[in-house]
């Protein structure tokens, strides 16, 4: 099954794609998508859209993993990054993609184990889980695959459940 990981931002939304596998997930791509600090936020947002629109049909994953807004004292910066989040949902929703959210602790329950690991160990378990030789960059693109492998566990636990198959 492939799965795209999005970690939201508006200047910079990290994606993740992984294939899973019983007991092994692989790589296929990751990177970032960026708008610029200067445009109208309408314009970001479009953006948003279009560059996820193309990832989506290039990769024709299975399903999408998005990371949901955690608190954060800037009331500014969680308004824009739910703005993204939104075109991402609806984008996702609009290519007939199941969209799963998952907040930060259940990503790094699933990646390290532990619900309040700190960003270089969920860096450092995804470079383990998808064998790779380096830690991700940028961290938004490593923050995406982390949401990927949290949707491939979490389907994982599901089938075991006899509620989903994988």
């Amino acid at each position: 099954m492939k799965v795209l990981g999005i970690d939201p931002g508006t200047a910079t939304t990290g994606f993740g794609v992984v294939e899973g596998r019983p007991g092994r997930a692989s790589l296929i791509d990751y990177g970032t998508i960026r708008t610029p600090a200067g445009r109208d936020m309408a314009w970001r947002l479009l953006e948003i859209h279009k560059q996820l629109d193309e990832l989506i049909q290039k990769y024709q994953p299975a399903a999408m993993a998005v990371e949901e807004i955690f608190f954060h004292r800037n009331a500014k910066t969680v308004i824009s990054v739910g703005q993204a989040r939104g075109v991402i949902l609806m984008t996702g929703a609009r290519r007939g993609i199941e969209v799963y959210e998952y907040t930060p602790l259940q990503v790094k329950q699933a990646v390290v184990g532990y619900g309040k690991a700190e960003k270089k160990q969920v860096q450092i378990m995804v470079k383990a889980l998808l064998q790779m030789k380096d830690i991700p960059r940028p961290d938004d693109a490593a923050d995406a695959l982390a949401v990927a492998i949290c949707y491939l566990h979490s389907a994982r636990i599901e089938a075991l459940k006899g509620r989903t198959s994988l």
